[in-house]
């Protein structure tokens, strides 16, 4: 017999975990299943701008205290050009800040915040296909570690699954939504040493662009432009050095032992719906960005907010107005946040085969930016995140 719940949630990523969380503060009981175990969820590195809206949902709501004491507060980023930097203040601009929190300590947060409220969740666990989307009913088939059918029946199932789960294809198919791949990708760094810069560098250069950020007080991580194809393999340290000090001049790395290397694709994906019946995509399995912009897990924090909502208006008061509309009020944000990451994503990266005007023009834009104060504020506005409603806030 399958198992009942008011909410299936697929994936115990930042979305899955956080919608639960905030259904939870409704009365509202869900069961969240997720193929990793908890040490793979937890000890994942990856990268964490937090949007102010973020972290006020995860600081009042309890779902972490930790990204107000471990986080790192960013007031600003530098924008180097032509050899010299130019300060965008954040606070100054509009007000507002980012904080600097990696995924998996937010991860972290998450688990123990549901285990401590008594949440099903249930590691290890493997979703095969989603049944009846169109029904009142609908049911997450699964498979446990040991290869036992898990059956999950709901009256909404969320897909949190990231963009090759299984509820995507419940909702579009495979291909069901519009796709960008970039011609060009980041060569991602880890490595053991103090902080280059007190706040993160974005630099465009001849040779193509270069990020400069941190994870800790005492390990770095570094991005350079570089071919889609790239073998992580294909560098010495020397070489890596060499590189990413060439793309940001004017500012002298601190270098030490590199201990991770990767290559990130860059690619754009939105799903042409986000909902069909009863079952529901958020984050990844709705739509994806390029990191330009620090969009990804704040986006997916921003369709859970609406999300949490919909839910308890159509679980609660039995009203389907607001889960009817949830996909196109959703996807006004993704498009905005689709915009922004690629404007930063064309205005800082060299494109391949740019002629001397594609070049002139960019920097040409880049100025138009940083000396003015419209300018300024535009990216000021789009970095840290436009508000999110409040009134996921109460408990009603």
């Amino acid at each position: 017999m399958p198992q009942r719940t008011r909410v299936a949630i697929i994936g115990a990523g930042p979305a899955g975990l956080l919608l639960s969380h905030l259904l939870g503060r409704h009365g509202i009981e869900s069961i969240v299943i997720d193929s990793r175990s908890r040490a793979e969820i937890e000890t994942t590195i990856r990268a964490g701008i937090l949007e102010q809206g973020t972290v006020e949902i995860l600081s009042t709501t309890g779902a972490s205290d930790r990204v107000l004491t471990a986080g790192q507060k960013h007031e600003g980023i530098e924008l180097r050009f032509d050899g010299e930097g130019h300060r965008i203040d954040f606070t100054g601009a509009v007000g507002r800040a980012v904080w600097l929190y990696p995924q998996h300590e937010v991860l972290k947060d998450l688990v123990a915040a549901r285990l401590t409220a008594g949440q099903d969740l249930r590691f290890g666990v493997t979703a095969t296909h989603v049944e009846g989307p169109d029904t009142d009913r609908p049911r997450v088939v699964a498979e446990d570690a040991e290869g036992n059918t898990v059956e999950i029946e709901a009256d909404v199932v969320v897909g949190a699954d990231g963009s090759r789960g299984v509820a995507r294809q419940a909702v579009t198919g495979t291909h069901g939504g519009d796709f960008r791949e970039y011609p060009f990708a980041w060569f991602g760094i880890l490595c053991e040493a103090p902080p280059s810069a007190e706040e993160l560098i974005y630099s465009n250069s001849p040779n193509g662009f270069a990020l400069i950020s941190r994870r800790s007080a005492g390990v770095q991580r570094m991005y350079f432009q570089c071919d889609p194809a790239t073998d992580p393999e294909a560098y010495t340290e020397e070489q890596l050095w060499e590189t990413l000090q060439s793309r940001v001049h004017g500012t002298t790395l601190l270098q030490g032992p590199i201990f991770q290397r990767d290559v990130l694709r860059f690619r754009s994906f939105v799903a042409r719906e986000m909902r069909r019946g009863r079952v529901v995509l958020v984050g990844d399995a709705a739509h994806t960005v390029p990191p330009t912009g620090a969009k990804g897990m704040n986006l997916a924090v921003a369709d859970v907010v609406l999300l949490t909502e919909a839910l308890r208006s159509l679980l609660l008061d039995r009203s389907e107005a607001l889960f009817d509309a949830f996909p196109e009020t959703a996807r006004q944000r993704v498009w905005k946040a689709q915009h922004f990451s690629w404007w930063m994503t064309s205005m800082l990266h060299v494109p391949p085969g740019a002629s001397d005007f594609d070049r002139m023009r960019q920097l040409g834009e880049l100025r138009t930016v940083v000396e003015s104060n419209a300018g300024r504020a535009y990216l000021a506005e789009g970095y840290t995140g436009w508000p999110l409603p409040r009134h996921v806030l109460d408990t009603h």
